[in-house]
């Protein structure tokens, strides 16, 4: 019998039984010397009998992984539904199919707070005491005492394994250490308790062998001694059983050193792995410390005596310095796991380790042109009272679209600068430039379209409507190596174009107009237009539509914004698309809020990655390796798609917001500098809008004032237009009312090849114009 001693009083009620045989307890083995008739019987069936081996119980031993379905309580309308539940490390998690177990974990409970109750031959419960309580039906009694056996176990490890690391102390992984680690220190905590164990059994077997080995050589050395007759049978008979007991354990302590040995080979080469990559990582930090100090040094001795060092006096590469050959090496981590998805090849040009990176920032600015440090607040929002009725009851009979609102409503913000916020998450796009296949790629330009949405959750203050002619640029060359120019070139419909160009590879522009609906408890903004996205390396183009966004509780409540409708995303070059799906929100729906989900096909339809998350959070991707029909029905009747896919990787996280965002109209880090002074911009500039100033000022009575002169100033100059164009008209068109389009300064309106839409492309000479300080075309609009 081999075996932890879990129950000591259990075994000693076993010695009690067995009190007359000889028994030999050593830590965590037992010997039991049985009389010679019943060892005659174990010899006649097997040795095995008394032999030391490990159970195989049909039970799965603390801390594996178990498997299988169950029956859970959902509710009263569907009742109990079959999932998919996983038993491992003390979590019991369950999946609604088992293709989910790549990307999506309905819940999750840790059993080392938990109680499990029976409640019938087939029915058990599961609660931590708090929210969590799982309800689950086995198939068979057989099968629901499994997963009891199974439940016990793994929540008797789990309550040791915490217990031990509660009094570990400094041993402990620190809670603010990562995932990644905290995974790391408990895979290695676990094989050295193995090993250990190991080592037990070892010294174990090596006192009994020795033991044995004593016994066995008294009574050889007594049988020499004895004189043929009576007392031979059983002189032999006792060598015997001797010998037999010596053989047993000296094959467990051969069965122990093998598992050992086994052991040991096994994880001393992925040790010795691990040091080594640990060694030479520590290597590259200490040699990229040192260059950052020297180019540290260098800036500081060029700001002292405020003078550019010629170009013989600047740094040479050299020894611990940056050369060209070392923007060619790459370093990765070691990994075992060959199939992790979306492998992103490196461009030499741009792909280079994080620090290496930053410290060739340094070498790329100019030592008396430091970056410039953007602002981080404003002031706060102010707490004005709004009477809804005094603004409304002088709006009767008025075009929606056309009542003056005042600022209350607004953010200090135009559109023209919540369009440039789609840039946000720029580096998606900067990633998506690296990829060598486009199927990566469309990935990435999956997750920016996500992205661009993350900063409206909160964002219920309506931004400014920009004049006829008005501009907004962002220029970030400098910090991120992009910078972009939008201009409002309609004002009835509403229409702004946006261009933006990247030295990394890549061009995005749009023009967007909004069309809205009032429902009478919500408002429905529809953008029309199309995005493109361009890749210089590889050509591929991308376009897509923008989804609907709902402000909800406009009369009475809190006000609230939701995202819905469906995107497609279309390679143009290669055929791929990707299907983005904006779930409604639903009192009723037991799916996350904001949920968005998606699949990448390329050309003929075949799936090869699947995108998950919310638009407000996070997106992940998880490719794809096989798919088929035959799951849960839709509602539409149609069987849905089961994908199985490998461990899903994350793509884009949303940065958390400032501290007093609240206070702050809820803008986000890059919001907060959008309307920050500049020189040198454009007239036209938003930041040169003075009711947006003033509101930003939190002197709103005066915006109120500045934006009412502003509105009858584009009036009066649209009536100018009005009378302009029709002298200039033919007589057959007389009567008609010419579009308030204008000329742009920037844009010029064309045919799209790719969607056949006409849309507004820059034309150049913008940036041109500010290097120059050349704004003499600029209309005076404020």
């Amino acid at each position: 019998i081999k075996g932890p001693l879990e129950d000591k009083r259990a075994f000693e009620r076993l010695t009690v039984d067995l009190a007359s045989r000889k028994c030999c307890i050593y830590r965590n083995i037992c010997v039991i010397d049985f009389p010679p008739p019943c060892l005659a019987i174990a010899h006649t069936v097997k040795p095995r009998a008394v032999v030391m081996s490990e159970p195989k119980a049909p039970t799965p031993a603390p801390g594996d992984t178990y498997k299988g379905w169950l029956f859970k309580w959902t509710n009263y309308i569907k009742g109990y539904q079959r999932r998919w539940f996983v038993l491992s490390n003390g979590l019991l998690s369950y999946y609604r199919t088992q293709a989910e177990m790549g990307h999506t974990c309905r819940g999750t409970i840790n059993l080392a707070t938990a109680n499990i109750a029976v409640e019938d031959s087939c029915n058990f419960v599961i609660s931590n005491g708090g929210t969590q309580t799982y309800h689950l039906k086995a198939s068979s009694e057989v099968e629901r005492q499994r997963w009891i056996t199974a439940l016990e176990l793994a929540k008797a490890k789990a309550f040791r394994m915490q217990a031990e690391s509660d009094d570990s102390g400094d041993d402990s992984t620190s809670p603010g250490a990562g995932q990644g680690a905290g995974s790391r220190n408990s895979e290695v905590q676990s094989t050295l308790r193995t090993l250990g164990s190991k080592v037990e059994d070892l010294s174990t077997c090596n006192d009994l062998i020795a033991k044995h080995g004593s016994a066995l050589q008294r009574s050889l050395s007594e049988l020499e001694g004895v004189r043929l007759g009576g007392e031979t049978s059983e002189k032999i008979r006792q060598v015997t059983e001797r010998a037999t007991l010596f053989r047993i354990t000296s094959n467990a302590m051969i069965n122990a050193c093998r598992d050992f040995l086994a052991l040991a080979q096994a994880h001393s080469k992925r040790w010795q792995k691990a040091l080594q990559a640990e060694r030479e990582q520590r290597v590259r930090l200490e040699e990229t410390l040192e260059q950052l100090a020297k180019q540290h040094n260098h800036l500081e001795r060029a700001f002292r005596g405020a003078t550019v060092l010629p170009p013989s006096q600047s740094p040479v590469p050299g020894k611990g310095d940056v050369s060209d050959e070392d923007e060619e090496n790459e370093f990765f981590d070691a990994c075992e796991d060959v199939q992790e998805f979306i492998t992103v090849p490196a461009d030499p040009k741009y792909h280079r380790s994080v620090l290496t990176a930053s410290l060739l920032s340094f070498t790329h600015i100019p030592l008396l042109v430091p970056v410039r440090k953007r602002r981080s607040r404003i002031p706060d929002k102010p707490n004005y009272s709004l009477n809804l009725w005094s603004i409304m009851k002088n709006c009767i009979g008025k075009e929606l679209s056309k009542i003056p609102m005042p600022v209350n409503f607004n953010e200090p913000l135009s559109m023209l600068q919540r369009l440039s916020e789609d840039l946000e998450y720029y580096e998606l796009l900067d990633r998506g430039a690296k990829c060598q296949s486009s199927l990566e790629q469309m990935c990435y330009v999956a997750a920016f379209t996500v992205s661009s949405y993350s900063t409206t959750v909160h964002r219920t203050g309506k931004p400014f409507n920009p004049l006829l002619g008005e501009t907004f640029e962002l220029d970030r060359m400098q910090e991120s190596g992009y910078r972009s120019l939008c201009e409002q070139v309609s004002h009835h419909p509403p229409a702004a174009a946006h261009h933006a160009i990247s030295e990394r590879g890549w061009t995005l522009r749009q023009e967007i107009a909004l069309a809205s609906k009032f429902r009478g408890k919500y408002l429905s903004i529809m953008p029309l237009g199309s995005i493109h996205c361009i890749f210089e390396k590889s050509n591929n183009h991308y376009t897509w539509k923008k989804v609907t966004t709902t402000v909800h509780n406009i009369i009475v409540g809190k006000l609230w914004i939701d995202q819905s409708g469906e995107i497609d995303v279309v390679n143009h070059r290669t055929g791929d698309r990707c299907h983005l799906k904006f779930a409604p929100y639903s009192y009723f729906s037991r799916d996350v809020a904001r949920k968005v989900t998606g699949v990448v096909t390329d050309k003929n339809g075949k799936a090869h990655y699947v995108l998950s998350g919310t638009w407000d959070e996070k997106m992940e991707c998880s490719r794809v390796m096989q798919s088929s029909r035959g799951g849960e029905n839709g509602a539409d009747g149609r069987q849905k798609t089961v994908y199985q896919t490998l461990k899903a990787k994350e793509l884009w996280r949303k940065t958390p917001l400032p501290e007093g965002a609240e206070n702050m109209y809820y803008f986000s880090t890059l919001a907060l500098t959008l309307n920050e002074p500049e020189e040198g911009i454009a007239p036209t500039d938003s930041r040169r809008r003075p009711d947006q100033r003033l509101m930003e000022q939190g002197r709103w009575e005066e915006a109120n004032a500045e934006k009412q002169r502003l509105e009858e100033k584009q009036r009066t100059t649209r009536r100018e237009r009005e009378r302009e164009a029709n002298r200039t008209a033919n007589p057959a068109e007389e009567g008609k009312e010419p579009a308030d389009g204008g000329k742009s300064m920037w844009f010029e309106q064309q045919v799209d090849p790719m969607t056949g839409e006409p849309t507004h492309i820059y034309r150049g000479g913008y940036w041109e114009a500010k290097e120059q300080g050349d704004w003499d075309s600029c209309p005076n609009i404020f």
